[in-house]
């Protein structure tokens, strides 16, 4: 082997980083492509569909209580919801929970949960997925 042959063999060696190392003319590191709008609206649902009404045996979707939902390109959550009630004893946990189980869906971002009355809910704002569980 040359002197020439084992310099760029060296050089070469140095070029690849050992499986651990850092390199720092590596560049930044790809990020990550954002999830799709609609898979991302999807697991909300499905994350929504664990919280229950603490009276009710009937998740909070499949009740109505959901009036909308609505996420943006950039992963902010937007829920409009309501409560069986304005005197609904879990008036205090259910906003939260809603709130709470939304962040943790991969791609969320934000969450806006806005509580309304209007419209009332009444049993016709139930699924009828709702209404067989409750025998309605």
């Amino acid at each position: 082997m040359t002197k020439n042959d084992s310099e760029k063999e060296q050089n070469q060696s140095e070029a690849v980083a050992a499986p651990n190392e850092v390199r720092s003319d590596a560049g930044p590191l790809p990020t990550q492509a954002p999830r799709d709008v609609e898979a991302i609206k999807y697991d909300v649902i499905a994350a929504m569909k664990t919280v229950y009404d603490p009276e009710i045996p009937v998740d909070i979707y499949e009740l109505g209580l959901i009036y909308e939902l609505e996420v943006d390109e950039k992963g902010v959550a937007d829920i409009v919801m309501t409560l069986t009630t304005p005197m609904c004893p879990a008036a205090e946990i259910l906003p939260p929970e809603v709130e709470a189980k939304t962040r943790d869906v991969e791609g969320v971002t934000d969450v806006r949960l806005e509580l309304v009355w209007e419209p009332p809910w009444d049993m016709e704002m139930m699924s009828p997925a709702a209404r067989l569980a409750l025998n309605v």
